[in-house]
């Protein structure tokens, strides 16, 4: 008892609600798997089955498919790679979004179960979340590498609903949200893009969250601390890779808080949040935090 309650003082300690936030998607629809460059946003909407692109000004549709669920969307070569939650497909589009390849079978000839997420690999591919099914299901889910000409590997199995992933500063690790085990997992990454030594990172209740906090997605910040997305709450945890130690919480005004994404010069986070979890089309909001 002594130790959940220096946990949770802990937390309360350093989670600080984020003082310079703007919404600037008030009618999101679970924004999801976000990037930025050059200044501009994409994100999917996984509610509303698309892709989108905001220039300061304006949000812009750039890719859409009806029933497609897409949920994370990155840069790929001259185009973009998008995941397919719901159809089950990795997409990959020209410069203009219009798509040129679908992917719906892994290499070992198995479908793909919940794309999820996407980590570039800095070498012209990218790894990909397969989540595999919600609980009370078998523990499925993989880690697949994409190639620059599209191939698909299977890098990671048995993973309980694979979800968020990032890599290391130096690219020799790459740290997986295993959602359902309410903890970070990691890789250390060869140099053939293969995965190997999978250990426990940390589990989110060694943070002070409740034993059912459920990490969503993850990505290596400006600061070189990991940023954990919490679906189970509106909250960012920063965490020091070196020491595994919580070094802050950021709260925003939503019930979930998936992902995110840094502008170029690192001074602004993109929270990608979701109002109303209890059903389609998920309302939610994306936020665009300074001084964080």
């Amino acid at each position: 008892m002594k130790l959940v309650l220096a946990l949770a003082f802990a937390m309360l300690s350093t989670s600080v609600q984020a003082a310079n936030i703007t919404v600037i998607d008030g009618n999101a629809k679970f924004p999801e798997g976000p990037f930025v460059e050059k200044g501009i946003l994409y994100y999917a909407q996984y509610g509303a089955s698309e892709v989108d692109m905001w220039d300061g000004k304006t949000r812009t549709t750039i890719w859409s498919k009806d029933g497609s669920g897409s949920n994370a969307v990155q840069r790929f070569g001259e185009g973009f790679i998008i995941a397919g939650y719901d159809d089950g497909t990795i997409v990959l589009t020209d410069k203009a979004g219009k798509t040129k390849v679908v992917v719906d079978h892994d290499d070992e000839g198995n479908k793909l179960l919940g794309p999820n997420d996407i980590a570039l690999d800095g070498k012209g591919g990218a790894y990909l979340s397969l989540s595999g099914p919600w609980e009370p299901e078998p523990i499925v889910g993989k880690i697949v590498h994409v190639s620059a000409d599209g191939k698909v590997k299977v890098v990671a199995k048995d993973i309980h609903y694979a979800n968020g992933l990032t890599l290391s500063k130096d690219g020799k690790l790459l740290y997986v949200n295993e959602s359902e085990a309410n903890r970070l997992i990691q890789f250390n990454v060869a140099d053939d893009a293969t995965l190997t030594e999978r250990k426990l990172f940390l589990r989110l209740y060694e943070l002070g969250e409740p034993p059912s906090a459920y990490p969503d997605g993850v990505k290596l910040g400006p600061d070189g601390n990991l940023y954990i997305g919490e679906y189970s709450a509106g909250r960012i945890l920063v965490v020091d890779p070196a020491t595994k130690k919580l070094v802050k919480a950021i709260d925003v005004p939503s019930a979930a808080a998936p992902n995110l994404a840094f502008s170029a010069d690192g001074k602004t986070m993109y929270v990608t949040a979701v109002d109303d979890k209890s059903g389609a089309p998920y309302p939610g909001k994306v936020y665009a935090i300074t001084d964080f």
